[in-house]
Parts: C-alpha cells; sequence; structure tokens
C-alpha cells in the first residue's frame, strides 16, 4: 500500500457524497451522569464497583460534554467534518428505562442536532452504545426479552423527538460486546459472567435491533438504518485441523453470528450447534429471526484490528489476545491468539490496515445488497501535549494507512459510503478509565482543554481536500 502523505490523491479517490466523520458514544463522553433527571445506567454502577477499572475512575464528568454542546461543535467544524456519528443516553431520555420521558434529556439531543445541522453537520446518531438503564438490568437486562421490548419503545421515543431533523440510525452498537463482554466475560457492564446467559443477550440485543429498525423504517421509510458491528479477519495460526477449527469458531461467533442474524435471518448452524453445549436456545420465539431481518440500508463496520487464532488456549500471547480472551466466545474456552509480528496499539492490538480492506470486500461479496460504512477505526498511543502541540506519528500513521485501505475498498468495487475516526476526543475509555487516549483532539481531563492532535490536522485537511473536490465537481 502506497501512503499519500498529504492526502491530495487519497481524497480524489472517494465519491463526491462520502461521509467524513468522527464519533464518541455518550457514557464516554458526556458526563454529568447526575444532572437533569438522567437515571443510572450499568455503568454508573460497574465503575463503582471496587477493581472494576483500571485506574478506579468513572464516567461522572468524562469530558464534559453535555455542557459544551457549543465548543465541540465548534471543534468538529474547525477539523473540517461532515458528519458527527454520537450515541443518545437512554437513561437521560427515559431514566426507568420504560415510556416515561425526561423532557431535560431529549432537549439536550435535540439542541445538539440543532447546533450540528447549523454548522453544516450532518449528525448520524446510536440508540444503543451500551449504557443500559439500570432499572432494567435489575429486571434481568439483556437476557431478557422485555428488555429489547423496551429499547423498541425507547428507539420510537427518540425518533418521533428527531427524526424531523436526523435521517441516519444506527440501531446497536456491536452487540457482540454488550452481549459477551458484559455477561460472559463480565470485563463490562454489568460484570456478569454466565455463558448461557450471553448467548440469550445476544438474542435480545439483535432482536432489540430489528424491533428498532422496523419501528424506524415505518415512520420514515427515507431514514437510513443501520446496525454497528466489529469486525476481525481471523486467520488460523496453522493449517492444522484444530486451529482452522478454532478459527471457524472465533468467525462464527465475532462475525457470522450477527451479520448472518440481521442479513439472511438465521445464526450460522456450525454456531448454534457450538452453542448448544452451554444452551437450550428457548429463549428464541417463532418470529424473532425474521423480525432481526429487517431491511438494511448500511452495514457500520466498527474495525480495530485483525486476530491469529490457535486451537491450542495455552499459547495465547499478551500482545496478540483481545479483551476477554478465550472467556468471552462462549463454547470457545480452548482458543488461543498468536502475534502476527505486526506492531501494536497502546491497547496491544496489531495494527494491519490491510485487514480492513479484507473485511469490506469480503462483507461486499457476501452482502451486495447492502451499502457499508465504516463507523469506527482508530488506534490508542500514549500521547504527551509538549508545547501546546500532540505529535502523535504513530496514530497519523495509523489514520493514514486505514483511509488508504478504505480507498482500496472503494477501488475495488465496495459500496463504501462513509469513514468515522474513533473517536473525537480523548474520553472514558471503559474498564481503561483514562488510561488510554483513542483522540484526535488531546483532552487534559482536569481541565477539560481541548488540543488538536497532529493526526486530527491530517484527518481534517484530508477532508477538507475531499469536500473542495466535491464542491468544484
Amino acid at each position: 500500500m502506497t501512503i499519500d502523505t498529504d492526502g491530495t490523491a487519497l481524497a480524489a479517490r472517494f465519491p463526491s457524497t462520502f461521509a467524513w466523520g468522527a464519533a464518541t458514544s455518550s457514557y464516554q463522553v458526556e458526563g454529568a451522569t447526575g444532572t437533569d433527571g438522567r437515571g443510572k445506567s450499568i455503568w454508573d454502577a460497574f465503575v463503582n464497583e471496587p477493581g472494576r477499572v483500571v485506574d478506579g475512575s468513572n464516567g461522572d464528568t468524562a469530558i464534559d460534554s453535555y455542557n459544551n454542546i457549543a465548543g465541540d461543535v465548534a471543534l468538529i467544524k474547525a477539523l473540517g467534518l461532515n458528519s458527527y456519528r454520537f450515541s443518545l443516553s437512554w437513561p437521560r431520555i427515559c431514566p426507568d428505562g420504560d415510556g416515561t420521558v425526561n423532557p431535560k434529556g431529549l432537549a439536550y439531543y435535540s439542541n445538539l442536532v440543532d447546533a450540528l445541522l447549523a454548522e453544516g453537520i450532518t449528525p448520524w446518531i446510536t440508540l444503543y452504545h451500551w449504557d443500559l438503564p439500570q432499572t432494567l438490568e435489575d429486571a434481568g437486562g439483556w437476557p431478557e426479552r422485555a428488555t429489547a421490548l423496551r429499547f423498541a419503545q425507547f428507539a420510537q421515543i427518540a425518533h418521533e423527538a428527531l427524526g424531523d431533523r436526523v435521517k441516519h440510525w444506527i440501531t446497536v452498537n456491536e452487540p457482540w460486546c454488550s452481549a459477551f463482554l458484559g455477561y460472559a466475560s463480565g470485563e463490562h457492564a454489568p460484570g456478569r459472567r454466565d455463558p448461557s446467559a450471553s448467548i440469550a443477550a445476544a438474542h435480545h440485543l439483535m432482536l432489540a435491533h430489528g424491533l428498532a429498525a422496523r419501528a424506524i423504517k415505518a415512520a420514515d421509510p427515507e431514514a437510513t438504518v443501520s446496525i454497528g458491528l466489529n469486525f476481525y479477519p481471523i486467520h488460523a495460526a496453522s493449517e492444522s485441523p484444530v486451529d482452522l477449527d478454532a478459527a471457524r469458531r472465533v468467525d462464527g461467533v465475532q462475525n457470522r453470528w450477527f451479520t448472518e442474524a440481521a442479513l439472511r435471518g438465521a445464526y450460522p448452524e456450525d454456531i448454534v450447534e457450538d452453542f448448544k453445549a452451554i444452551t437450550d436456545f428457548a429463549f428464541i420465539e417463532d418470529g424473532d429471526l425474521e423480525t432481526i431481518n429487517a431491511p438494511l440500508d448500511v452495514l457500520s463496520v466498527n474495525y480495530y484490528s485483525r486476530f491469529t487464532v490457535t486451537g491450542n488456549g495455552g499459547a495465547t500471547s499478551a500482545s496478540a489476545a483481545p479483551t476477554g480472551a478465550g472467556s468471552a466466545w462462549p463454547a470457545n474456552e480452548h482458543i488461543g491468539f498468536v502475534s502476527a509480528g505486526l506492531p501494536v496499539t497502546d491497547m496491544g492490538w496489531e495494527i494491519e490496515p490491510a485487514g480492513l480492506t479484507e473485511i469490506l470486500t469480503r462483507l461486499h461479496a457476501s452482502y451486495p445488497e447492502v451499502g457499508l460504512a465504516v463507523t469506527e477505526n482508530g488506534a490508542a498511543f500514549p500521547d504527551k501535549l509538549d508545547d501546546g502541540e500532540v505529535h502523535d506519528v504513530e496514530r497519523l500513521e495509523y489514520v493514514q494507512g486505514h483511509v488508504a485501505a478504505c480507498a482500496d475498498a472503494v477501488d475495488a468495487g465496495v459500496p463504501l459510503v462513509g469513514y468515522f475516526a474513533w473517536s473525537l476526543a480523548d474520553n472514558f475509555e471503559w474498564a481503561w478509565g483514562y488510561t488510554k487516549r483513542f483522540g484526535l483532539v488531546y483532552v487534559e481531563f482536569e481541565t477539560g482543554e481541548r488540543t488538536v492532535k497532529d493526526s486530527g490536522r491530517w484527518y481534517g485537511d484530508l477532508v477538507r481536500r475531499a469536500r473542495s473536490n466535491r464542491e468544484a465537481e
């Protein structure tokens, strides 16, 4: 892959209608967790349990985006972005997770949408980015069907309030993480370790997606509806049968379980057989898969790294193992992850831009009827603020390489409609607290002061070139 360092030629390789953006999520950036009637989420409870977050921190303040709409929108505009992906806090809008609406919570998002549109920035809303109302978790959480029904109600409330101005909707973000990190490995909220419950949670998250997608499309057939899934290229460590089978199992749970349900209306038969060792699937009711198979306009692709998998669980390399290692994949207790010898981020995730091209071309070949958008892509590095500047060379190269990988996919005929960097700014990084920085913008967490990093400047320049190409057409 040849990197176009100033972005001029690279910008010209994208369609004129391309969405260039950055992404955030509510709990990671908003703060104000006890403000204006917001209810408690599972993350509010999780962070207060000793040992759950590596630095003992929480999202009570985060980067205070709740009180900084004007400043953050000005920052997005200054970067030259034409789109912004953010999520709604379910407990901010419906504090108890039911149909009782908190008007101040809705007003916050309405004001944010208006501020974005006033600057020519298109909002992409994610309905669920992991902050389940704690009241619903107390009633059983995602392993319970009722949670999916409540989510459909929440989606209707949100769309009714914002759908007159918002046309891009992502129903559920990374259900793999919510289900398996939340209910199998316990590394994310709500911190449970029950493999059987995690599979039920995965199903109900997908059911929630289907119900929400259908409700939005019924209200606005012109809306663009998507689901956000985190994908990884999965490669066997060798051609041995045990390694090939491990790769099949990880690919099935990580990638195919969700795409096949959403786009084909069926779970992969091989993974269903694997899961029968720990669940009887009694939670699946007649018609569920048809509901989940709601028409999609776009499949939202979140990409960070790649996996090399072995069937020898003892071969796991600390630098290659993803969050949760084997415990996050139910019925895959013997899998291991080995290093491919690639450079890694501060998270220990291997860097492979070509893996993004691989995923995009694979998805297009498998599901040619749906458009694709990269809605998360980024890297954590130990950035330093030095005399008012952040020279994050490693992230700059990461962004360059992955945008070029997107261009390669476009050249190969992939109908890619957008790219969103993760993330707009450094923020609360879930169980890692404030110890990992992913932002294009550096945040001084004590003061909230924002400083655009070199990677943010390069990305902004690229976007401005791409947008000027569009205006010249």
